[in-house]
């Protein structure tokens, strides 16, 4: 007992040390807010302290590999233009930090108390959902061709919620596929594979984590995508008459046209990587 209370001390503090010097470089960059930041180090403690390394690594590599799209594409004309109508920046905040990886943290913390790979499948489709969903966003913003209502099929303007691009669903697909193909690897080492409760081994296994990403996946990307469209708070600039995510704009505040006031994007992207997780969880019954 006092060997598992160690070891456990020393995961949450080195959960804290990595999480701080990851949280800071972030922030440094730009790439986190000061709120974000703290959220970070939180969480990223949290996956340490209570998971595998599958768990922190999975999280790491959705946050590293989203960060450098989106600074890669910073300064392209056509992103900053999409950009202009998000209710959001680049520069992550905590309701942005905890709408990404809070139901996750909450997953991880399951399969501590009770082990069952049900969780680990759902937290892969919760992080394949929200990478696709980023990945599509930052990739699909660069497409030639106009993005396309996802409920009416008619052309909208880049940047418009629910707008969808042949670019940014295969940019969708391959987000949810590397979040897959991470977990497979890491899951891959008998050691891992031991921790993980009932985790099947070889290649039926890494097949059975990348087929479970990619389909839930893509179906929370198109899923957030829906609800843009549909349920999403959007409002109009009085002073500019733009569209847009944001509920003040230009100094002022816009007016809604659609949209449920409470809905917002963080809440679009907390439901729709719910749906993925839970899509996620069922397949991981059936294969299992």
């Amino acid at each position: 007992m006092v060997g598992i209370i160690e070891e456990w001390w020393i995961r949450l503090l080195a959960g804290l040390l990595g999480s701080g010097l990851i949280a800071a470089a972030a922030f440094r960059a730009r790439s986190l807010s000061a709120s974000g930041a703290w959220s970070a180090v939180v969480m990223g403690t949290g996956f340490v302290a209570l998971g595998e390394p599958v768990w922190f690594v999975v999280l790491i590599s959705f946050f590293v590999s989203s960060t450098l799209w989106s600074r890669w594409k910073r300064k392209h004309r056509v992103k900053a233009m999409a950009e202009a109508k998000y209710e959001k920046t680049g520069r992550r905040d905590a309701g942005q930090v905890w709408a990404n990886g809070g139901a996750g943290l909450a997953l991880c913390a399951a399969h501590a108390i009770w082990p069952d790979q049900g969780w680990l499948y759902a937290y892969i489709g919760i992080m394949a959902a929200v990478n696709a969903d980023t990945w599509a966003t930052e990739i699909g913003a660069l497409s030639r061709t106009a993005p396309r209502s996802v409920t009416s099929g008619k052309p909208v303007v880049a940047g418009t919620s629910g707008g969808v691009t042949p670019l940014g669903s295969a940019a969708a697909l391959a987000g949810a596929v590397f979040i897959g193909a991470v977990a497979a690897l890491l899951l891959a080492a008998p050691q891992q594979a031991d921790a993980a409760a009932g985790t099947p081994g070889g290649g039926a296994a890494a097949a059975a984590y990348i087929a479970a990403a990619a389909a839930a996946g893509l179906a929370g990307a198109f899923a957030d995508s829906l609800l843009g469209a549909t349920g999403q708070a959007m409002y109009r600039c009085r002073v500019c008459g733009s569209e847009t995510e944001r509920a003040a704009h230009c100094g002022s505040a816009a007016e809604r046209v659609r949209g449920f006031a409470w809905l917002n994007n963080d809440r679009v992207n907390l439901l729709s990587s719910l749906f993925a997780g839970l899509l996620a969880f069922a397949i991981g019954e059936l294969l299992l």
